[in-house]
């Protein structure tokens, strides 16, 4: 009886580590760095626009604050104030 238990653990070890083997040579290979170089790839584009998104943001935010774009019914009264002067 003991040797059929060793037996059948042997048998799901040997199982085990060679779909454990099959798994890292399919990560290696041409496939799976092409999958690794297109996540990367993914995840740059991905950064980079929020990046961005957020400096155009930011940008207008204090573009506002600065008065350097105004509105144009917000230019017309700043130069209808100038000129009143």
């Amino acid at each position: 009886m003991k040797k059929i238990f060793w037996l059948g653990v042997g048998i799901t070890i040997g199982v085990i580590a060679a779909r454990k083997i099959a798994a890292a040579q399919g990560a290696i290979g041409p496939e799976g760095l092409n999958r690794a170089v297109g996540r990367v790839s993914d995840a740059v584009h991905d950064f980079a626009d929020a990046l961005r998104e957020n400096m155009d943001e930011r940008e207008s935010d204090l573009r506002l604050a600065l008065g350097i774009d105004q509105a144009p019914e917000q230019a017309r009264q700043v130069q209808h104030a100038q000129h009143l002067k």
